[in-house]
């Protein structure tokens, strides 16, 4: 292996992959001990986002918010759809492949010389954390990789945690009912600081948990929450610790349950007013500014195309919510493939009836489905109707390109499943467009 000074950003990203045993390590030790030996002690404000569904719409709304009041802000985020980069973000900018490399160097520097192994994503928190201090950030976001309690992103204290959902996914680490999931998930609490809580149904592990160490739940219909506007339907008001805010936009996010999200993004941010006051103007303007792709994102133009990452049933029933909500299309082709460890009979039962051509594609990946083992789970979950409604493809790219010249302007195109489908498709779309 060469020398990690004259690695290059793609050798970076290679070496992770092989860097440790396990893709997935549960527990906080090993880069807890890393972290000390950077000397990682961060003093400006941290928010902690978890939760199943709706984590990286909630790290959008935040940082765009945070970012129209002048402060510069720390997102580090995950997945990403088509550069590593994406991850980690300064004043909302992607972080580059050299400051990227500088970070990866001095986290291989603190890993080797206390003799400890890192997975991929340990080894990429440590460093968005270190790039967020050498910047000197006024605030950092953290979005949960997976579950809470012994995700990575706990080795930092939150100053404020944001639990937007629990629904099942990832249940071979968190436990098969809500009540497991909860807890995990109420992981990234601290005593004495606050819990926003949005999810409407909230387990008694969460309660439990917040009790138990003393820290301050707040639960969205209890202690914030949000009305809409019977005379514009364009605008909603919110209310919460810091008072009434009347007249908000809506989140230029599109779906459903995205007033759910901004509102706990304001609880957030009333709750840490003394650190990181914003004005009412800021709120409006981050809610109008915010973007993050792939998340019911509505491509401009004629067929209607729709990208979305959703992975689990929760999700994919409220893309079932959201595609209701467009109106009438003559037919609706879904691009669809997932990973294999997820739940895909469950999320093709979600969208059976808003789907009539289904366009099953395989994921090359470590953890990917392939495109037969999608199909017996679209079969066995009913949602495969006539037989000629079901084509099978190598790869999302593929079956999205047969889609595109397929459908008429009268159609709707679906692309869900996984970051993979929505990225192989969107490398596609881009591939065409620069042509």
């Amino acid at each position: 292996m060469m020398e990690s000074e004259s690695r290059t950003f793609s050798g970076w990203l290679t070496y992770f992959d092989h860097l440790h045993p396990k893709t997935i390590e549960m527990g906080l030790e090993r880069v807890n001990r890393v972290r000390i030996k950077l000397g990682l002690t961060p003093s400006f404000p941290i928010i902690i986002v978890g939760g199943t569904n709706g984590k990286g719409s909630t790290c959008a709304m935040l940082e765009a918010i945070l970012s129209c009041a002048g402060y510069r802000v720390g997102c580090y985020t995950s997945p990403h759809l088509l550069r590593y980069n994406e991850r980690v973000r300064i004043n909302r900018r992607e972080a580059s492949d050299g400051e990227l490399c500088s970070a990866f160097d001095a986290v291989e520097s603190a890993r080797i010389s206390s003799g400890i192994s890192l997975t991929y994503f340990e080894f990429g928190t440590l460093a968005a954390m270190q790039l967020f201090s050498q910047a000197g950030v006024d605030a950092a976001i953290l979005e949960v990789g997976l579950g809470g309690r012994l995700d990575a992103v706990n080795i930092f204290d939150a100053d404020c945690a944001v639990i937007t959902s629990i629904d099942f996914d990832h249940m071979e680490y968190l436990g098969d009912t809500r009540e497991k999931i909860g807890f995990e998930k109420a992981g990234i609490l601290r005593s004495g600081q606050a819990a926003i809580c949005s999810e409407e149904d909230i387990p008694a592990s969460i309660r439990h948990h917040a009790n138990s160490i003393g820290a301050n739940l707040m639960h969205i219909g209890e202690h914030f929450g949000y009305s809409t506007h019977t005379a514009d339907a364009t605008l909603w008001s919110y209310w919460g610790p810091g008072g009434k805010r009347h007249s908000l936009p809506h989140p230029a996010l599109r779906g459903a349950f995205q007033l759910r999200n901004a509102s706990a993004c304001v609880a957030a941010l009333d709750i840490l007013r003394d650190r990181l006051p914003v004005t009412i103007s800021d709120v409006r303007q981050g809610l109008l500014d915010v973007t993050l792709p792939g998340r019911f994102q509505v491509l401009p133009g004629r067929p209607v195309t729709v990208f979305d990452v959703a992975h689990n049933p929760g999700a994919a029933y409220v893309l079932a919510l959201n595609l209701g909500s467009m109106g009438q299309y003559r037919k609706t082709y879904a691009v669809f493939a997932m990973l294999k460890d997820k739940d895909i009979t469950g999320v093709a039962r979600a969208l059976a009836a808003k789907v009539d051509v289904w366009l099953i594609a395989g994921i090359d990946a470590p953890r990917g489905a392939s495109a037969s083992e999608v199909r017996q789970a679209v079969e066995a979950a009913g949602a495969d109707g006539a037989g000629e409604t079901v084509l099978t493809f190598p790869d999302p790219a593929t079956a999205y390109a047969y889609a595109c010249k397929q459908a008429s302007e009268n159609d709707r195109i679906c692309v869900f499943g996984s970051f993979h489908t929505v990225a192989g498709a969107l490398q596609y779309r881009n591939t065409v467009e620069h042509e």
